[in-house]
């Protein structure tokens, strides 16, 4: 059982200050006993204590900077939603394949904004600007949020917001059980609340940090109750010996751990394990231990947004998967919708 996330060192950006939520977190690390330094902004954390790289990156990753979000522009974020809204930035989990190791770069520690009404009433521009056409908002983009809003509530709050929205609807994605204090939010159905799954093998390999599957699933079961629109994300589709029953596996666990109701509108979204060379260099640096297969010659290589190529599987390993995985969401949960492979 992976404990709530508590950091063991806390930065305070100094306008965070200016915000009530940035004076009640600091004020709560404060009485937890917890260090708290300064820095002069969310992007210029220096001097992490750590011998070597490992030590520090270790460190990084369980260290909270409590900061403002500068730019309220939101980047697109195809193909789950419209927009990626950013509450918190970076992840204390240790997934080996996670693509945050190279956009984070040398800046993996978590960064959580407190100006969270500012945040909301840009989404509230980009909505009007789309009325009456919905606008979905998509939270997970560069972060796994639930893993830190136990301490923040900043995304119980979102939600929250969205459940009073006309023209917008909320979603996100999580790897973590935490989900007690969001269970009572009013969400009136408008956020879609989502957990990334996956073999037994993958999860004890490659997901260090994580709640495990059967955490997952019971957390799904509760928001289910609780009223949310519910998806899962099969992310990433990894080819290990014996995959085929791995994912039938984790189907079968999924369809004895969701109550009936909860499959009404119920989503899959399945994404397929792939690389870049960068990405490769940064696990291979963070995770020297790894059992991740990087083999570019196994791999098809397909242009990626931005110029950056990628390596991903065959077309007929893909078909395979597709296949496969497809036909057990179809028979498991015939009503659900498969929004998409990537």
């Amino acid at each position: 059982m992976v404990k709530p996330f508590v950091p063991e060192l806390v930065y305070v950006e100094p306008r965070a200050l200016e915000y009530p939520l940035g004076k009640e977190l600091k004020q709560k690390f404060e009485n937890m006993g917890i260090e708290i330094r300064h820095t002069t902004s969310h992007n210029q954390v220096r001097n992490l204590p750590g011998d070597n790289h490992f030590q520090r990156y270790r460190t990084a990753k369980s260290t909270l900077v409590i900061g403002i979000r500068k730019t309220l522009k939101f980047d697109t974020s195809k193909p789950s939603a419209e927009y990626a809204i950013p509450f918190v930035t970076g992840c204390m989990g240790h997934c080996h394949y996670c693509y945050l190791q190279t956009t984070m770069g040398d800046k993996p520690y978590i960064r959580t904004y407190v100006n969270v009404d500012e945040i909301l009433a840009s989404a509230e521009e980009y909505m009007q600007q789309r009325a009456p056409e919905p606008t979905r908002f998509e939270a997970s983009c560069t972060s796994d949020v639930v893993g830190v809003d136990h301490l923040t509530h900043t995304l119980k709050q979102a939600i929250e917001y969205f459940g009073k929205s006309e023209h917008g609807k909320l979603r996100f994605v999580t790897k973590f059980a935490h989900i007690d204090h969001l269970l009572d939010a009013e969400h009136n159905g408008r956020t879609r609340f989502r957990f990334s799954i996956n073999s037994e093998y993958v999860i004890k390999y490659f997901e260090p940090g994580t709640s495990r599957l059967h955490e997952r699933m019971e957390a799904a079961a509760k928001a289910a109750r609780a009223g949310y629109p519910l998806g899962f994300i099969i992310a990433p589709i990894y080819l290990h010996d014996g995959w085929k029953e791995g994912y039938r596996e984790m189907m079968e666990k999924l369809n004895k751990a969701l109550p009936a109701d909860a499959r009404k509108d119920l989503t899959f979204e399945m994404i397929q394990h792939r690389f870049t060379k960068p990405a490769k260099r940064v696990i291979q640096k963070n995770y020297p231990m790894t059992k991740l297969e990087l083999d570019e010659s196994k791999r098809k290589w397909k242009w990626g947004r931005y110029g950056i190529g990628k390596y991903v599987y065959t077309n007929e390993e893909q078909e395979d998967m597709k296949d496969t995985i497809g036909s057990y969401i179809a028979s498991y949960f015939p009503e659900a919708s498969l929004d998409y492979f990537t």
